[in-house]
C-alpha cells in the first residue's frame, strides 16, 4: 500500500465516491494520527462486519487488536464456507444474497482498504419486483434524485392505479415525508409497519412490491416490525438520498471477494485474528481493562468491543456477571432475534431462462421472498454454468412459522420457483444446500428505546452492530459498519487519537416543502 492511500486510510479521509451531494461528513473528535508510546490491546469479539469495521479503525491507528470469531471464517452473517457437490466441484456456500447499496458509505469505506475502485462489486442493472397477480415492478428507469425517485416509482409503477391513488390518506403518510433521526421513532415506534401502511390506505400490490420488501430485509413480519425502521428505510432510498435503489454484489464469493482480502489486511497492520474461538465470557478490572476468555483461556486486554449477534450478546453477558449494570444487563436480556430465514441453493442441470433477472424480488408466491441467478453476477457461479450447461439459483424465504417442518419447507420453496421460473420444473437438481438460520436482530414494535448504544455503562467496553441503537440514518449493513467504526472512534477518543471520518444519507428529508408539509401533520 503506497504512503498516500495509508494516510487516507488512517486518517478517515477516505474519498467519496457517491453521487449525492448532500450526504452527511462525520468528522471524528480531534486527536493525535496514531497512538504513540505504548500501544493498548484491545479484543473485538465478532468477525462480521461490524466488528472487522471496528478492528480495522484502530489496527490502523496502532492499537493491538485481537479478533475472536466463533466460526472458522470471517465475514459473519455474510461469510461462505466451501462445499463438494455431488459433481466433484468445490464452491462456496453463504447465508444468501446481500446487496451493496451505493448509499452504504461506510461499508463501502471498510471495503476500499483492499480495494480503492470496489472492483470487486458490480452493479445490477435493475431490482425488479414481481407479483403473483401479475404486476411487475423496476427501478431501472425511477429517477434518483428526491423527491423525483418517490414519484417516478409512483408513476412508473403499476401497482398504482387512480383508484389506488384517490383511497390513500395523504395525511397519515406525512411521517415519511420528513423522516430524521432519532425524532421517527419517537413517531413511529409505537406501531407496526403493517399496521401504518394500512393507516395510510397504501395500495395492496404496491405495499407487496415496495414497502414489505423492505421490513423483510429486516428477516421480520411487517406485523411484528417497527413502522420507524420502515420510514427509515423510505427516508433512505427514496426521500433521503439521491444514490437510487439500484445497489452492487459482489463479483467472487463472500470470502474471495471481500474478507480474504480484509483479513489480510488486518494482519498486515498487526491484528491477530483468532476464528474458530468463541468468547465466552468478559469481567472488567478494577482499575480498567477486561478479562476475556475463549476456548477456556483468559487473556486482559485495555479494551473490549463485542460486535456480536442477539444471541451472541446475550450469552456473553449473561455469564460476565460483574460486566455492567443490573438495568443495562436486563435490557441485553430482552433483546428479540427474527424468526428464522431459510436460503435453498440449487444447482440445475439447464439453464434458466437468458431473460431472467440476477435478482427477483417476489410477492404473492407462499413462503418465497426473492429469486437470485448466481451466473448473472458471480463468477466462481458463471463458470461452474458454463461448464455444465446449467444454472446456480438461490431462493430466500423470510420470517419463517419457527414450528414449520423444515424438509416440507424447503420443497415448498422448490415448488414456488417452478411457478416463477417455469422452465425449472424440467431442471435436473444436480446439488442443493439448504441453510436455516435465526440470528438476526428483530426491531420490533416500541423497541428502540431499549436497545443498546455504542456506550456502555463500562467505559472500557463498547458494542457494535446492526442490533445496536444509533442516532445516525443508517439501517443493515450500513448500520453494522457504522457502529464498528463508532466503537473504534469511543476507545480512540479515551487514547487522545483521532478515529474514521463517517459519512450518512442527510440526516432530513431533502425537500423544504415537503418538510413543511409533513410539519402541518402535527407530531
Amino acid at each position: 500500500m503506497t504512503a498516500v492511500g495509508r494516510r487516507c486510510a488512517v486518517d478517515g479521509a477516505v474519498p467519496r465516491r457517491g453521487r449525492d451531494r448532500r450526504a452527511r461528513v462525520l468528522p471524528p473528535p480531534a486527536g493525535r494520527p496514531r497512538i504513540t508510546g505504548d500501544a493498548p490491546s484491545v479484543a473485538v469479539a465478532g468477525g462480521g462486519v461490524a466488528g472487522l469495521a471496528a478492528a480495522t479503525c484502530l489496527a490502523e491507528r496502532g492499537v493491538h487488536v485481537t479478533l475472536y470469531e466463533r466460526e472458522a471464517h470471517l465475514g459473519g452473517r455474510l461469510a461462505g464456507w466451501p462445499v463438494r457437490l455431488d459433481d466433484g466441484s468445490q464452491v462456496t456456500m453463504s447465508r444468501g444474497f446481500h446487496a451493496f447499496f451505493r448509499q452504504y458509505y461506510n461499508l463501502r469505506g471498510l471495503l476500499r482498504r483492499t480495494d480503492p475502485g470496489l472492483r470487486t462489486l458490480t452493479g445490477l442493472p435493475d431490482y425488479p419486483l414481481r407479483h403473483s397477480r401479475g404486476t411487475y415492478d423496476s427501478f431501472a428507469r425511477v429517477p434518483r434524485t428526491p423527491p423525483l425517485s418517490a414519484l417516478g416509482f409512483v408513476a412508473l409503477s403499476p401497482s398504482f392505479g387512480v383508484r389506488d391513488l384517490l383511497r390513500m390518506r395523504p395525511a397519515a403518510a406525512l411521517p415519511l415525508l420528513d423522516v430524521r433521526v432519532p425524532e421517527v421513532y419517537e413517531r413511529l415506534d409505537g406501531i407496526s409497519a403493517r399496521d401504518f401502511l394500512t393507516r395510510i390506505r397504501f395500495p395492496e400490490a404496491a405495499r407487496h412490491l415496495a414497502f414489505e420488501v423492505f421490513s423483510r430485509s429486516f428477516f421480520a413480519d411487517p406485523g411484528e416490525l417497527s413502522a420507524a425502521e420502515l420510514a427509515l428505510m423510505f427516508h433512505i432510498y427514496f426521500l433521503g438520498s439521491a444514490e437510487g435503489l439500484l445497489f452492487d454484489v459482489p463479483r467472487e464469493p463472500f470470502p474471495q471477494a471481500l474478507w480474504e482480502p480484509l483479513g489480510r489486511y488486518l494482519t498486515g497492520h498487526g491484528a491477530r485474528l483468532r476464528t474458530g474461538s468463541p468468547v465466552e465470557r468478559l469481567e472488567p478490572e478494577p482499575g480498567g481493562g477486561v478479562r476475556l476468555t475463549a476456548d477456556g483461556a483468559t487473556r486482559r486486554h485495555d479494551a473490549a468491543v463485542l460486535a456480536l449477534d442477539t444471541d451472541g450478546l446475550r450469552r456473553v453477558v449473561a455469564d460476565s456477571p460483574r460486566l455492567g449494570t443490573g438495568r443495562w444487563r436486563a435490557g441485553i436480556e430482552r433483546l428479540r432475534t427474527a424468526p428464522p430465514f431459510l436460503v435453498s441453493r440449487l444447482w440445475l442441470d439447464r439453464p434458466v431462462r437468458a431473460d431472467r433477472p440476477g435478482f427477483l424480488g417476489t410477492s404473492g408466491y407462499g413462503a418465497l421472498d426473492n429469486v437470485s441467478v448466481l451466473e448473472r453476477w458471480e463468477g466462481e457461479a458463471a463458470r461452474w454454468a458454463a461448464r455444465t450447461g446449467g444454472s446456480v439459483v438461490e431462493l430466500h424465504a423470510y420470517a419463517v412459522a419457527p414450528d414449520l417442518d423444515r424438509e416440507a419447507g424447503q420443497e415448498a420453496l422448490i415448488a414456488q420457483l417452478h411457478q416463477v421460473y417455469p422452465e425449472t420444473r424440467e431442471a435436473r437438481i444436480i446439488a442443493r444446500c439448504h441453510e436455516w438460520r435465526a440470528d438476526c436482530p428483530l426491531f420490533p414494535v416500541g423497541g428502540f428505546g431499549g436497545r443498546p448504544t455504542v456506550r456502555t455503562p463500562d467505559p472500557s467496553v463498547v458494542l457494535a452492530g446492526d442490533l445496536v441503537r444509533t442516532a445516525l440514518p443508517v439501517a443493515l449493513m450500513e448500520r453494522a459498519a457504522t457502529t464498528g467504526f463508532l466503537a473504534a472512534n469511543a476507545l480512540l477518543e479515551r487514547w487522545g487519537v483521532r478515529g474514521q471520518t463517517l459519512w450518512t444519507v442527510p440526516p432530513k428529508g431533502r425537500s423544504a416543502a415537503l418538510r413543511a408539509l409533513a410539519g402541518l401533520g402535527g407530531g
